[in-house]
């Protein structure tokens, strides 16, 4: 098996698609006010700036940390669907599921 541990601008290109795609598809589940509405309201943020934060690497041809800030910002989306605040719509290519 080859290991390709190389990190290029098509392989981060790919997570930054990845992870958009999950944020367009994982929809909110609370009702909105709710505590848990507020609290996918922070997750949602928090993915957000991760994402803004790796477009801005990858813009200054920083691939580690837009790979490392791209990971993150999935993570925070995946959280909200494991949580059941987001509704991940049974895609277990995107999402760890529930």
């Amino acid at each position: 098996m080859e290991i390709n541990n190389k990190l290029s601008k098509e392989k981060v290109e790919h997570y930054l698609n990845l992870t958009k795609k999950a944020r367009e598809k994982a929809t909110p589940i609370p009702e909105e006010g709710s505590s848990d509405w507020e609290k996918l309201e922070i997750m949602l943020k928090m993915a957000d700036d991760y994402s803004s934060d790796a477009q801005f690497f990858m813009e200054n041809g920083d691939y580690v940390r837009a790979f490392g800030a791209i990971n993150y910002a999935h993570a925070w989306i995946d959280a909200g669907v494991r949580l059941r605040l987001l509704d991940g719509h049974g895609d277990d290519q995107l999402f760890t599921l529930p």
